[in-house]
C-alpha cells in the first residue's frame, strides 16, 4: 500500500534537511573552535620588522696599539656570521680616567699577548667607563673575526670587555652599558638576531662548561660564565643583561 502523499513530501525532503543540519553543526564546530582559540598566526606575522641599526662610532686599534707593542700575528680567522656575544670585564681597575683607556687596553693585550701567549688581544670589542667602544682583536670592525674570549664558544660570537671589574656591588656605568646596548644591536643586526633569543651553539673544546660537540641552547646576548667556568662578568654587569638585551632589542626597532 502507498504512503499518503504527506509523508512522502516529507521524506523527500530529508536529504536537504540533512544537508542543511550539516552546514548549520559544521559552522557551530568552526566558532566553538575560535571560541577555544585557533592555532596563533605565526610569531613573524607580529614581530616588527627591525630598521637597519647604525653602527655606533667605534675607535679603531690603531688608537691604543702602538709600534712598540704589536707582535707579529698570523691573518685573522672569520665565521659566517655573528650570532652570539658574550659579555666580559677585563678584571681591571674600574676608576682610570677615560683619557687613559687606549694605555689600558695596551696592558690588557700584553697580558694576553705575553704571559698567555696569544697571538691577538682576545676581546672583539672593548667599552669603557664613558661609553666609548674601541675595536680589539684585528681582521674588521665590519666583519665575523673569530675571537679568543669564551674558550669552546668562540665561532660565530663576538667577544665584549667592559674595562674594569664589577663583582657584587660595584657601579656599573649607565654610559657604558648604552653602549654595549648600541654595539650589541649593531653587531647582531648584521645577522637579523634578536638579543633577546636565544641561540644553539656547539663547544669546540671541552674545557668549556661543555665537552667538545655539545649542542647547548643559551642566550644570544650571555656573560661569559654562561659558558666557561668563571665569574666573568661579575655579579653587577651580570645584574644588568636582561636591562641590556632589552635596550639592543628597542634599538633594533623590535
Amino acid at each position: 500500500m502507498g504512503l499518503p502523499k504527506p509523508v512522502l513530501v516529507a521524506l523527500g525532503c530529508v536529504p536537504g534537511l540533512l544537508a542543511v543540519l550539516a552546514l548549520v553543526m559544521c559552522a557551530a564546530g568552526v566558532d566553538r573552535s575560535a571560541a577555544r582559540g585557533a592555532a596563533p598566526p605565526p610569531v613573524a606575522a607580529r614581530i616588527t620588522v627591525p630598521r637597519p641599526v647604525a653602527r655606533p662610532p667605534i675607535v679603531p686599534r690603531t688608537a691604543w696599539l702602538d709600534a712598540v707593542s704589536t707582535r707579529e700575528q698570523p691573518p685573522p680567522r672569520y665565521d659566517d656570521r655573528v650570532v652570539a656575544v658574550f659579555i666580559h670585564h677585563t678584571d681591571s681597575p674600574s676608576d682610570y680616567d677615560c683619557a687613559d683607556v687606549p694605555r689600558v687596553i695596551r696592558d690588557v693585550y700584553a697580558g694576553q699577548t705575553g704571559a698567555k701567549d696569544w697571538d691577538d688581544i682576545g676581546y672583539n670589542f672593548l667599552v669603557d667607563r664613558c661609553g666609548t667602544i674601541y675595536e680589539g682583536r684585528a681582521g674588521g670592525i665590519d666583519r665575523p673575526v673569530t675571537g679568543a674570549h669564551t674558550q669552546g664558544f668562540n665561532h660565530r660570537s663576538a667577544g665584549i670587555a667592559a674595562i674594569g671589574t664589577f663583582t657584587a656591588g660595584s657601579p656599573v656605568p649607565k654610559a657604558m652599558t648604552d653602549a654595549i646596548a648600541r654595539l650589541v644591536a649593531w653587531k647582531l643586526g648584521l645577522s637579523g638576531v634578536d638579543p633577546r633569543g636565544t641561540v644553539r651553539l656547539v663547544s669546540s673544546n671541552s674545557l668549556s662548561r661543555y665537552a667538545a660537540g655539545t649542542a647547548t641552547v643559551l642566550s644570544t646576548v650571555s656573560g661569559h660564565d654562561a659558558a666557561f667556568m668563571t665569574s666573568c662578568p661579575g655579579a653587577a654587569l651580570s645584574a644588568r643583561l636582561p636591562e641590556i638585551r632589552d635596550r639592543a632589542a628597542r634599538i633594533q626597532g623590535r
